[in-house]
């Protein structure tokens, strides 16, 4: 498989008004991100007027939303939405879906709460649904390009569909914890295995997936648990923590090597952090690229 350059997004999460929405964008394109993702969960920033908004105030990024909760969308109105976005965008959009996993989300928002094999099915009308209409040239609005597709999740049938219809893959390194809405961390063997399973699942196309990881804590300081004890949705971290390919710590000279060997082992060359963690690992940005 061809190795390919790193590239860095960054989600960008808190609530505020547009001036300082907007400054936040113009610090994440100086600080040298590659994409600036906005999330897409209650009580935060509508995520397509969010990337409008930062498409005035940057001209390099990409622009997601990292990820849209499938489940919360009808397809033909979710394609409408995204095409009209990406041409505001000037074609700067990237898509990535999800099957949403917060059940107390969809209850505030009065949406029923599907079994995982139901939110699968939907998530998967939707992508095709998606594909399908942004590259009908009859369907309006049109997309100022082909904004490419990313489907992110952990199980089986998500990453399937990924390896089948996606462009960009999204491993989120975690999994659904003990209790309702949380998550756990995994383990390297256990993401090893996830990104075989897409391997196994599309192995013409593998080489042509762009991979993604998503990196839940950076602690240059190299205090891991303190880093993971601040993540409102993990449940208490594994006894050997110190494992868990989606915490990042040490000097940026080190977290730079050890992104690399993540790329040499898992293939995850595009990489994104949440926005606690943007001017730390911007730092780590420099040596990869220095």
């Amino acid at each position: 498989m061809t190795r390919r350059a790193f590239r860095f997004g960054v989600n960008l999460l808190t609530p505020s008004s547009r001036a300082e929405w907007q400054a936040r964008c113009r610090q994440a394109e100086d600080l040298g991100y590659d994409v600036i993702a906005v999330a897409d969960h209650l009580g935060m920033l509508a995520p397509l007027p969010a990337l409008v908004s930062a498409a005035e105030a940057t001209t390099r990024p990409r622009l997601a939303v990292f990820v849209l909760n499938a489940g919360f969308y009808n397809p033909a109105l979710l394609a409408r939405d995204l095409a009209g976005t990406d041409a505001l965008l000037d074609g700067r959009l990237e898509i990535a879906l999800g099957t949403g996993y917060v059940k107390a989300e969809f209850d505030r928002a009065g949406i029923p709460w599907r079994s995982a094999p139901e939110r699968v099915d939907h998530l998967e009308h939707t992508v095709r649904e998606v594909r399908r209409l942004l590259a009908d040239p009859q369907h309006r609005p049109r997309p100022a390009a082909q904004p490419p597709m990313c489907v992110a999740g952990n199980g089986d049938r998500v990453l399937r569909l990924a390896a089948e219809h996606a462009d960009i893959v999204a491993f989120s390194g975690a999994a659904p914890g003990q209790h309702p809405g949380m998550l756990r961390f995994l383990g390297p063997d256990a993401l090893a295995e996830r990104v075989e399973h897409v391997r196994q699942a599309a192995p013409c196309r593998f080489g042509d997936l762009e991979l993604n990881l998503l990196v839940h804590a950076v602690a240059l300081d190299g205090d891991r648990r303190a880093a993971v004890a601040r993540l409102p949705r993990f449940e208490p971290p594994l006894s050997d923590l110190d494992r868990v390919p989606t915490v990042l710590s040490g000097p940026p000279a080190e977290i730079a090597e050890t992104l690399h060997q993540h790329r040499e082992t898992y293939g995850f060359s595009y990489v994104t952090v949440p926005e606690p963690a943007m001017r730390e690992f911007a730092r780590v940005i420099a040596v990869l690229r220095s």
